[in-house]
Parts: structure tokens; sequence; C-alpha cells
């Protein structure tokens, strides 16, 4: 089932494509989100594995191991991070809701590694606050961010 939900990098010259509805949206407070986002958190969404298909430049794409239990894809000209891969969940990759062409359809609905979060960074939401990962995240054995 196609959705409709379009997006790309900041230059145009990566493309996707959802193949179905993104899930589990949420905040990450984690240093590796904050690194590769060059913000004080990052907004992600789940989608299928199979249902995140590149339309245009996927020969642009590059990727970084960000963890020992995961990597970050990312527009190769212009730097734009888009998803994140985990070994820990094979069946999904996590997008940049930002990348989305209408982020605002995808809206969070929790904060994870809240205990990483930046000191000035406030968040006026009543979402739930997870110091760490969710409790319920599978395949969690040897999944912790760098400090």
């Amino acid at each position: 089932m196609e959705t409709g939900k379009t997006g790309g990098c900041a230059c145009g010259a990566v493309r996707y494509q959802l193949q179905s509805e993104p899930f589990d949206c949420g905040w990450c407070h984690c240093r590796t989100c904050q690194l590769n986002s060059g913000a004080p958190a990052m907004a992600f969404a789940s989608v299928r594995t199979e249902d995140f298909v590149f339309t245009q430049g996927e020969d642009k794409v590059k990727r970084f191991a960000s963890s020992s239990f995961g990597h970050r894809i990312f527009c190769g000209e212009c730097g734009t991070p888009m998803v994140m891969r985990v070994n820990h969940q094979p069946e999904t990759v996590d997008l940049s809701v930002s990348t989305l062409d209408d982020p605002d359809d995808v809206p969070p609905g929790f904060h994870i590694f809240h205990s990483s979060k930046v000191a000035w960074f406030e968040t006026r939401d009543d979402l739930p606050r997870h110091e760490k990962f969710r409790a319920d995240t599978r395949g969690l054995e040897g999944t912790e961010p760098p400090a």
C-alpha cells in the first residue's frame, strides 16, 4: 500500500517514498542522535524495511557505523541524515521525520534517552519520557549508545 508520504534531502539529490504508514514516532535525545542531527534531539519514526524505497539518487547515499549496533544513512552530497538501521531490529528502519515533505503528518508520541537531554533544551509537551530505550524495545542486548 502506497502512503503518498515522500521525503528527501536538503539538496534534492536523494528522494524516497514510504510504502506503509510510519509508526513509533518519537524524540531521541541520545548523544549519537545529537551529533548526527546537529540538534538537541532528533524526531524519528519507523517503517518496515521493505517499505522505505529510494526513488531518486540512491547512488548518492552514504553510510557510516554510528554505534556498535547500527549505522546511519545520509545524502553524500549535502549530508542530510535520513535513516538509521539497527542490528537488533532488522525488520524496520528509522527515518528522520524532518526529511518528510510533510513532517506535520507524523507527530512524536514519546521521548527516549531523556537522561541524555541537553540541559538547556526544554520540551513543553506531556509525552512519556524514558531515561533510555522504551521498556518494550526488542533486542536491546549490547545496544547502549556512547555517552
